[in-house]
């Protein structure tokens, strides 16, 4: 049996280790199963449409943890996420945005689902993030979920996409919206520049990207992110 080598990458929900010429993710809760096949599910439904994620080679139990055996990605994208080149991030974001996400799970669903169940939202907050939630378009493309600097490796030709346990079909307006969302907490200084180059790129509006700013900001408050509550519920209009 091969030994699980040398620690790789570690993040909230997860650990990525050497395991041979392949890389092994380790979830750590106790979801951890389910988290393992949903992702693994969504790498399946990707390698078909030929973009720039890792292949599955398997799901399984290894030292009773649960985990998704995978390709192993090459370097990070950059050294430190602050000099992430942000039209190159827009780009690799677009590519994903081309693709049909047929199979995946719904985007607008589970926007739905977690703003129902945040906490820290009053009954009127809630309502009003749930119409302005539906008052918004949906879309059937490729969503990443979580694309950051952290989860691109890589370069030119070679770049891979990682952590794709929250792929979803949607509109990319969303998805890139939630990226701005995640860059406002890590880099705020960054998170307008992003939406920028994407607008800048693809020829989006800026303020179409920002109109699914309460909801996304809304939905994460169900993610564990305690330090983030106070700023999330301000970006999501909710008044404390």
């Amino acid at each position: 049996m091969t030994e699980i080598g040398r620690l790789l990458g570690s993040g909230k929900e997860a650990e990525v280790f050497e395991y041979s010429a392949l890389a092994l993710k380790l979830y750590r809760r106790a979801a951890s199963k389910a988290s393992s096949f949903r992702e693994a599910a969504n790498l399946s439904i990707l390698e078909r449409l030929a973009l720039p994620a890792p292949k599955v080679h398997a799901v399984g139990e290894f030292d009773g943890r649960w985990g998704v055996l995978m390709d192993r990605a090459p370097d990070q994208f950059v050294s430190t996420a602050e000099s992430a080149p942000l039209e190159d991030m827009a780009q690799l974001h677009r590519r994903l945005h081309e693709k049909p996400g047929d199979g995946l799970p719904s985007l607008m669903a589970r926007l739905s689902a977690r703003i129902r169940r945040a906490e820290g939202l009053d009954a009127a907050s809630r309502n009003r993030l749930l119409l302005e939630l539906d008052s918004l378009p949906d879309g059937d493309r490729v969503c990443h979920g979580d694309f950051h600097p952290w989860n691109i490796h890589g370069s030119g030709q070679g770049f891979m996409i990682v952590d794709w346990l929250d792929a979803c079909c949607g509109n990319p307006l969303a998805d890139v919206c939630r990226t701005y969302v995640l860059l406002h907490h890590a880099m705020p200084d960054r998170a307008m520049g992003y939406v920028e180059a994407y607008a800048s790129v693809t020829g989006s509006e800026v303020s179409a990207i920002l109109a699914w700013l309460p909801a996304i900001a809304a939905a994460r408050l169900t993610e564990g992110v305690a330090n983030e509550n106070d700023e999330l519920l301000q970006l999501a209009g909710v008044s404390k």
